[in-house]
């Protein structure tokens, strides 16, 4: 995700790493803490991570199990017509990138509450991963807290795809676990049309996940695992709102 848009970032004194080490591109202070990308392995093209109060969140290595969090959930609209997807979260881009690159998707909406990862994207060192997707007509990026864009909203999904934690059990910020709370559950069972799908991202299974779930009111509740090069496989909450 390199552009020739680098110099859009200011430079941070004091935060560059040695020649092997990972280089900080960039370091804000928000409303939620600090998040800082970073970039490791220059010489090979280079991998971008993002790193939110010193929680390693993401990075571009590999994005095949944000990617199955969009495919799996249109596999659960059995054909839908131009089925529309929220996608909670931006990170480095590849939720989007998949939406975008499958034209069964209709309206594609994602919301990202950093604004600095939204910058990085419009105007900075990730474009390359997302530009074309940002730029697809079917695509709105929304700069809005995802709870509060889900309370509120009008809008309604078929899919709501959400990244924004390492899991139901280890949230980013303390405020987020109100997510996967009965209350924020409701939300997101309110903002789906009947039959829409909820897909949720973790970096482990998540047993207690699956039974708030289904106490929530969603069906056909199931974890599906991808497998990744180290460590225990990531994994993709799917539920249904009954139809």
């Amino acid at each position: 995700m390199v552009t020739p848009s680098h110099a859009a970032l200011p430079q941070v004194p004091g935060t560059h790493a040695p020649e092997d080490g990972p280089v900080t591109l960039d370091r804000r202070d928000g409303p939620h803490g600090e998040v800082v990308l970073r970039r490791r392995d220059a010489g090979s093209g280079g991998v971008f991570e993002i790193i939110a109060n010193g929680c390693f969140l993401m990075d571009s290595s590999d994005g095949r199990s944000e990617r199955l969090l969009v495919r799996a959930a249109l596999a659960e609209l059995s054909g839908r017509t131009d089925p529309a997807v929220l996608i909670g979260g931006l990170g480095v881009g590849f939720s989007l990138d998949e939406a975008a690159a499958e034209p069964a998707w209709g309206r594609i909406t994602v919301v990202e509450r950093e604004a600095a990862i939204v910058d990085w994207h419009r105007e900075g060192p990730l474009d390359e991963l997302s530009g074309r997707a940002l730029r697809d007509p079917r695509t709105a990026l929304v700069h809005a807290d995802l709870k509060e864009h889900l309370r509120t909203a009008r809008d309604r999904y078929d899919a709501l795809c959400l990244d924004i934690d390492n899991g139901p059990d280890w949230t980013v910020t303390r405020d987020n676990s109100s997510l996967y709370s009965p209350a924020g559950l409701a939300d997101c069972r309110a903002a789906l049309r009947p039959g829409g799908v909820l897909a949720v991202w973790s970096a482990r299974p998540s047993g207690e996940f699956e039974t708030s779930l289904r106490n929530a009111g969603f069906c056909r509740v199931r974890t599906d695992e991808i497998p990744v090069a180290r460590g225990v496989p990531d994994v993709v909450h799917l539920a249904a709102r009954p139809a």
